[in-house]
């Protein structure tokens, strides 16, 4: 047995904790501007409309999406420091483009289209942050840096529309630096300050991190990745092949968890003005507080899951978070007799707007820009009734919501990790970069697909059915958990080299 040196530790570690920062910085640089898209795209590109608002939206997690297996299979064949320098200096690169979007004289909804899904193409560096923390941490540390990612994935959304709001004390004008035609505002300062993050964030993987490999016991491996000195340690046993089944069954899983969570987090701003008569600011302020709250409340959970998982378990945890989730969405059927108030307003005048198909692709943050019609002083409030089911389907009470919120916010972090941990330890000592692109794919996509089928269900059939058919959804994945449950182990337990 090789023992690992205290420098190799250290080491290790700091590299590691450049890996969080990543992440951190990859969830900021979606979240910063996220709330200022609408206004922005207005202001550049006064044609655009709320439709394609939804595709500038999805176009981070396409970019993603098509980027993740990319940069995860270069990760298995070179030094990580390669894919993930390139993709941070396209979010870089993605960022400054986003700020000088007003300045061609046409087209400029498109530049905007395009620098978001480069900023996520950027993002698609996720899967190299995820294989090599799994590379770089023993079966005992990989719960608890698995966690420690997601937490601080989690943070970097909490706080990335904080330092918009910051921002919005420049103004909308701010100051033109027109020797380089740079508009410093409240719409372009976010990005640079993103774009400035991922300088500084290239600046630490070049002077900190190094490239190191440990095997499940916690020995310093031979790593192919390592270029020189780094590659010290034994070779590692990789010989086996890995169970198929049980990747394929965690990717299906990850994607289900993706897409009820990119569900919840769509229907928050329909749902409440719908059922409560509240208007678009009040959703979006109230949705705003409900939703941070959980963002708390999920980063708890993410530091509390590690001390759970080494007593009972990744598997228990994941099956005990899908029944959680299960629970809330099982909560918010409607059961009650009361009716939501209508909106009796719209058979009087069909100018009034109401809440439509390409509004619903929106997180609700980006609602809160949507403006009224000139014409009209007084928004319209309840439920529309060119919805039919808003006619006999019951209201949700607010007790169910606030119910449902905090169960969804207390199963959907607990999965998200058990599922990256239980991949990581089935995957084993095998490279794990285009493994990891994939269930990052599979997880783009659910946010991708998650919005289109609520904003369908939801609008021409009702909460009861869109709901109902979420739950159904969760309960397969509950039964293909069980099906699939004696496999979900790691790869060296499975050819009995450690003990579970």
């Amino acid at each position: 047995d090789v023992v690992e040196t205290q420098g190799h530790y250290r080491s290790r570690w700091r590299s590691i904790w450049i890996m969080y920062l990543t992440m951190f910085l990859s969830s900021v640089g979606f979240s910063i501007v996220i709330m200022s898209v609408w206004p922005y795209l207005q202001k550049i590109d006064p044609t655009a409309d709320a439709s394609f608002l939804g595709w500038i939206i999805a176009s981070y997690s396409i970019g993603q999406m098509v980027a993740s297996p990319l940069f995860g299979l270069w990760s298995n064949y070179r030094p990580r420091r390669e894919p993930l320098v390139v993709s941070t200096a396209i979010s870089v690169a993605a960022n400054c483009l986003y700020a000088y979007v007003h300045v061609p004289h046409s087209h400029n909804r498109y530049y905007m289209l395009t620098a978001r899904a480069l900023v996520g193409f950027g993002a698609g560096n996720v899967a190299v942050v995820r294989s090599y923390i799994a590379g770089a941490t023993s079966l005992t540390e990989r719960t608890s840096a698995m966690a420690n990612t997601s937490a601080c994935q989690a943070v970097g959304f909490i706080l990335g529309p904080v330092f918009q709001t910051c921002f919005t004390l420049i103004g909308e004008e701010g100051i033109t630096w027109k020797l380089i035609d740079l508009q410093l505002n409240m719409y372009t300062t976010p990005v640079l300050f993103g774009a400035l993050l991922g300088v500084i964030n290239i600046i630490l993987i070049f002077a900190i991190f190094r490239e190191h490999r440990v095997d499940d016991m916690g020995r310093q491996c031979t790593s192919i990745n390592a270029e020189g000195e780094e590659s010290g340690g034994v070779a590692q046993d990789a010989e086996g092949t890995i169970d198929q089944v049980a990747v394929v069954a965690i990717n299906f899983l990850f994607f289900v968890i993706l897409f009820v969570f990119a569900v919840f987090e769509t229907i928050a701003t329909p749902l409440t003005m719908d059922m409560y008569s509240w208007t678009r600011k009040e959703a979006v302020f109230y949705n705003g507080i409900i939703l941070s709250v959980v963002g708390i409340e999920s980063v708890i959970v993410f530091m509390v899951v590690k001390t759970l998982a080494k007593r009972t378990g990744e598997r228990a945890i994941l099956h005990g978070g899908l029944l959680i989730v299960l629970l809330g969405f099982f909560i918010l059927l409607p059961w009650g007799k009361k009716l939501p108030n209508i909106q009796w307003q719209e058979i009087k005048n069909n100018s009034i707007p109401r809440t439509t198909y390409p509004e619903m692709l929106m997180p609700f943050w980006s609602l809160q820009a949507v403006q009224l019609p000139a014409n009209q002083t007084v928004e319209p409030v309840g439920c529309p009734v060119t919805q039919s089911w808003c006619l006999n389907t019951p209201m949700i009470y607010l007790a169910q919501y606030i119910s449902s919120d905090v169960l969804i916010g207390l199963g959907y972090p607990v999965c998200n990790v058990m599922s990256y941990t239980l991949y990581s330890k089935i995957l084993g000592p095998k490279p794990q970069g285009a493994y990891m692109g994939w269930l990052t794919a599979s997880g783009s996509g659910a946010r991708i697909l998650g919005p289109v089928f609520v904003s369908q269900v939801y609008t021409h059939l009702g909460p009861r059915w869109a709901f109902s058919l979420i739950c159904g959804v969760v309960v397969v994945s509950l039964l293909l958990l069980e099906i699939v449950y004696k496999r979900l182990i790691a790869f060296s337990v499975r050819y009995g080299r450690m003990q579970e």
